[in-house]
């Protein structure tokens, strides 16, 4: 690639990132990674667009699956299964409350966490949590979520000084981030 990320294809990662932000089974850091290395090969500068254009996918993609469990409401809050069934609305507000204790960790900390997002974004959109301060916050997560798979990519393609080799290792490193997250999280939850 000589001519670094044209618009077709950070309209794509902007595209793949927000479908995987709201369908979560689509692999969005090591898009993001494998980005940034093909960014950093040709065009160093470009490492900011990578940043900006995933971080922007991911926002919409997390807007867009906030607003849908507003509009849920009520009746999702009584069929999800974790929430206790004697009392499911205290349940919620226990959760909004939670969130809005531990704003910034709770949100920032979720989006980094693989399958930490999904909870806590039902919880905030189940339980009120209002609207605007989600919007903005969700700002400040999905750039750092965005930053720290773009410095994956970056460190791929500083270990490996084939574009192509780096492009593999970054997108099976931030794999491997992932699936390690996943498994630190259910041996917590088992040791609880």
């Amino acid at each position: 690639m000589t001519d670094g990320l044209g618009p077709l294809a950070l309209l794509a990662i902007f595209g793949f990132v927000a479908f995987g932000s709201i369908i979560p089974v689509v692999p969005t850091g090591a898009a993001v990674s494998g980005a940034a290395v093909l960014a950093r090969s040709e065009h160093p500068w470009e490492l900011i667009v990578v940043v900006l254009v995933g971080a922007a996918g991911a926002y919409v993609g997390d807007i867009v699956t906030y607003g849908a469990l507003r509009l849920a409401g009520q009746p999702l809050a009584h069929r999800v299964g974790w929430l206790r069934a004697d009392d499911p609305n205290a349940a919620l507000q226990h959760l909004r409350r939670g969130i809005e204790q531990h704003e910034l960790r709770s949100l920032l900390v979720s989006r980094l966490v693989p399958g930490g997002r999904i909870p806590v974004l039902l919880a905030a959109a189940l339980g009120g949590y209002p609207w605007q301060r989600y919007v903005s916050a969700a700002v400040l997560a999905t750039l750092l979520w965005s930053l720290t798979y773009t410095a994956i990519g970056v460190v791929g393609d500083t270990v490996f000084p084939d574009a192509q080799a780096a492009v593999i290792a970054a997108v099976v490193g931030a794999v491997l981030v992932t699936l390690l997250a996943q498994v630190v999280q259910r041996v917590r939850r088992r040791g609880r």
